[in-house]
């Protein structure tokens, strides 16, 4: 442990955190912004998270050598509380740019360490990574940037050309959730903290809107060299993680993985952890096209909605919903707590109590102990945020239930 760690033994503890040391929102929100063990569940913007508050909360009353799941794993910032309280934990998500950002959540690497793999992806001779090629990425990017971000994308694509024999080494996932975080965001007067021209941190916009920004104001994209930003973030961002748990992510359906895992996990879990995504929201993948492309997809905007929880009706999206708390429960201990928060777009009617006790109730799984509204939460920090046209929202809610025995 370091000392940075030691200096504050009365509010956080890596070996014995309980629920009263995050009671208080003002005290783990000065933690989260001056303590270091905690940047790493910032290390890239996303928009649909809940803050981490939640799951420490949770998991504050967790016994040692409990075991957490979180089906709808986001950022993986259950994961993140799971590690930070000693817990094994269990990600799972539809989205491939959330799984990467889960996994980094529960790696292990240096700050030299991670810079030290930029740097050899940048001078190890490789194939030819072309840019992509479009009016968007000629604003995007300066040209030597984008060649250096295709670089750094080839060789994780592909790290057999670094000597790596697998790609989920701990530095290669810190690596790639770090580029995934400075991929694109705002342009500052000081040193560049991102590789971008003038974009959002949390979602990438779209080509032509990008362009259209870009060119009514002419600003034109700046060469930022990539290793030097990847030296002081990683230097931030990993200065001082906390140990590792034994964790598992996965990318996929949960169902589906759910399923699977049944057959494989030997150790049933204790706690579910979750935050399902609203009814109606699809634009998971759409909205993160940038990281998406750097983690090995399309250079164009895809609309692919496959494995996400929703369909294209309440009933569709409840009986998901069901099968995968039905599945959890499957693989949990009779005692298992299951907590989730949840909300809804503004613009549906229904109230997303309602949605959950229905898709609960219907899994046969579980009992519901207690619904409360889960209060307010800092601008941008609900899913809902991010789609309302109003400036408002539905409020999120907090489910309790607890395993219906066998």
């Amino acid at each position: 442990m370091t000392s940075a760690v030691a200096a504050t033994p009365a509010l956080f503890s890596f070996a014995d955190v309980t629920a009263q040391a995050f009671r208080s929102s003002r005290e783990l929100n000065a933690l989260a912004t001056t303590h270091p063990a905690l940047r790493l569940n910032a290390i890239c913007p996303y928009y649909t998270m809940f803050p981490l508050r939640f799951p420490l909360r949770v998991l504050g009353s967790a016994a040692k050598g409990q075991r957490v799941l979180d089906p709808f794993a986001g950022r993986g910032t259950t994961l993140f509380a799971a590690r930070l309280l000693g817990l094994a934990c269990t990600g799972i998500d539809s989205s491939p740019v959330a799984s990467h950002l889960s996994r980094a959540k529960v790696s292990l690497a240096s700050p030299e360490e991670v810079a030290a793999l930029a740097e050899r992806a940048l001078e190890v001779p490789a194939p030819s990574e072309e840019a992509p090629e479009g009016e968007f990425w000629q604003w995007a990017y300066g040209p030597r940037t984008l060649e250096q971000i295709c670089r750094i994308r080839g060789h994780l694509l592909d790290t057999s050309r670094l000597g790596i024999t697998a790609d989920n080494s701990d530095a290669v996932q810190l690596l790639r959730a770090l580029m995934m975080g400075i991929l694109h965001g705002p342009r500052t007067k000081k040193l560049p903290s991102y590789l971008s021209n003038q974009m959002p941190r949390t979602y990438a916009t779209k080509p032509a809107a990008a362009v259209r920004f870009w060119e009514k104001r002419g600003m034109h994209p700046e060469e930022v060299p990539v290793l030097d930003v990847v030296r002081r973030r990683a230097a931030f961002t990993l200065v001082d993680l906390p140990p590792r748990v034994d964790s598992f992510v996965a990318w996929g359906d949960s169902r589906e993985v759910l399923a699977r895992l049944k057959a494989t996990e030997s150790k049933p879990f204790d706690w579910v952890v979750t935050s399902p995504p609203y009814f109606g929201m699809r634009s998971y993948v759409p909205d993160q096209w940038l990281r998406n492309w750097f983690i090995g997809g399309s250079s164009e905007v895809e609309y692919s909605e496959n494995g996400q929880i929703g369909g294209k009706s309440e009933v569709e999206f409840i009986e998901a919903l069901a099968t995968v708390w039905r599945e959890a429960a499957e693989s949990c201990t009779d005692s298992a707590k299951l907590v989730i928060r949840f909300g809804s777009l503004p613009s549906l009617k229904k109230e997303p109590a309602a949605l959950i006790r229905e898709s609960l109730q219907m899994s046969g799984s579980w009992k519901i102990s207690t619904i409360k509204s889960a209060g307010s939460a800092p601008s941008g920090r609900r899913q809902a945020d991010q789609f309302s046209t109003t400036g408002g929202y539905v409020d999120e809610v907090d489910v309790w239930a607890r395993r219906v025995a066998n």
